[in-house]
């Protein structure tokens, strides 16, 4: 009986400071979230006067000010047509790819994949040089397919290794069934696979939504037009040479923040299932 209560005693304590510590991480990453919000909702005087979340006075005028001032409206609009036709671009060819390396044998299998495995060390600054040339060339540059072909080849590596480690572990019974049902490889591919790996596919839709919907620096190696810049660039607007209007700033920055959050809260369900189910097939 001793040894028993010993047991749950530590069971209890090791629970507790586990618990303990990730609420302090927790909190760590939401409090500049919140802070961010908060500062929204303030004057540029109270931002340096007043360190409480709670603003002394509401100003949800800063919101509008932010849209209008930093022309949201066009760039807001870009972005959502750079993230969707990037993220779309690289669900199908990760997905057929990565299924292809998992499944079927052709010739330089092993080289073509070590190859995308290396592109994952390659930093993106890394690579704007022979991307500048080669849009030159290509007559690319300055052009929103120009962004989102780069773009699409900058998230593909890691989504070809997330795809591929799951397409390793799906039985292949049901790739058999398939078969017998008369299904080609394409149809295994798209009436199989693709719904098994939803979970690795959340993770795949949020790490790349993030990786566009955040990219500014590359925008500026690739566009010369202001109009076709992404949402990034709107938040430049109010950072003047010697001062900075943080209210306005922080309310662009909510404006900015706010569809990734929700993506992430549509994906949440698959993402905990594939974390917990470590992307195995059940």
């Amino acid at each position: 009986m001793k040894n028993t209560a010993y047991y749950e005693t530590k069971k209890i304590l090791v629970n507790t400071l586990i618990h303990s510590f990730l609420l302090a991480v927790a909190v760590t990453c939401i409090f500049p979230l919140l802070w961010m919000v908060a500062c929204s909702l303030k004057t540029q005087e109270e931002i340096f006067k007043n360190m409480s979340l709670i603003p002394t006075g509401w100003h949800f005028e800063n919101y509008y000010k932010a849209w209008v001032q930093g022309g949201f409206g066009r760039f807001f609009i870009n972005s959502i047509i750079y993230t969707v036709s990037v993220v779309i671009g690289i669900i199908i060819i990760s997905s057929m790819a990565a299924y292809a390396f998992s499944r079927l044998q052709f010739p330089g299998k092993n080289i073509l994949f070590y190859m995308f495995m290396a592109a994952m060390m390659i930093p993106i600054p890394g690579s704007f040089v022979p991307l500048y040339v080669l849009l030159n060339k290509l007559h690319l540059r300055n052009t929103a397919i120009g962004y989102i072909l780069c773009m699409i080849n900058v998230g593909l590596s890691t989504s070809i290794f997330l795809l591929k480690t799951f397409f390793d572990k799906m039985p292949k019974e049901l790739e058999d069934a398939a078969r017998i049902d008369g299904c080609s490889k394409i149809g295994i591919w798209r009436h199989v696979a693709l719904p098994l790996a939803k979970p690795v596919l959340a993770v795949v839709v949020v790490f790349n939504v993030l990786n566009v919907w955040n990219e500014y620096v590359l925008a500026l190696v690739i566009f010369d037009s202001r109009s076709l810049m992404p949402l990034q660039v709107a938040l430049t607007s109010f950072q003047g040479e010697f001062v900075t209007n943080y209210p306005l700033l922080m309310a662009g920055l909510t404006i900015t923040a706010l569809p990734v959050i929700i993506v992430y809260l549509l994906m949440q369900k698959y993402i905990v299932k594939g974390v917990t189910q470590g992307a195995v097939v059940g």
